[in-house]
């Protein structure tokens, strides 16, 4: 026979198993965050004369907009990536690993200045890294 307190933690574990997931889209804050993230890394790069030189010549507008919509998809929002492919947009950039990483450092700095916490920072270069293969060392 149950008592109380066994029924009361049965319906605890019922509950926490139909919690409701959070993506990391969600975490970070949504659409507005990955905004203040992605203006907050166009203006770092703007003041980075490593990186200034891969986007000098970019469409700031499109590249604001293609990158939000990347994150947005790879931290799991509800937006698809209209942009090209990784390797389409990185080709003939020939980015070495200590180019890439400058770019992984900025994009920490624009995490921390939007407030993103530091377990969500590490979940979305999760996601970013996996992207690190399309960008680096492409003729």
């Amino acid at each position: 026979m149950f008592s109380y307190r066994s029924c009361r933690l049965v319906w605890l574990f019922l509950n926490a198993c139909t919690a409701t997931y959070l993506s990391t889209y969600q975490q970070s804050g949504g659409q507005p965050k990955i905004e203040e993230i992605v203006v907050n890394f166009i203006t770092e790069i703007e003041f980075h004369p490593v990186m200034y030189a891969f986007f000098k010549d970019s469409n700031i507008d499109r590249f604001s907009e293609k990158i939000s919509e990347h994150i947005c998809m790879l931290t799991g929002g509800p937006f698809e990536y209209t942009g090209e492919n990784m390797k389409q947009v990185h080709a003939d950039m020939n980015i070495s690993e200590s180019e890439f990483d400058y770019g992984v450092d900025l994009f920490i700095v624009t995490m921390t200045k939007a407030n993103i916490h530091h377990t969500i920072q590490n979940k979305i270069l999760a996601v970013i890294a996996t992207t690190r293969d399309e960008m680096i060392y492409l003729w």
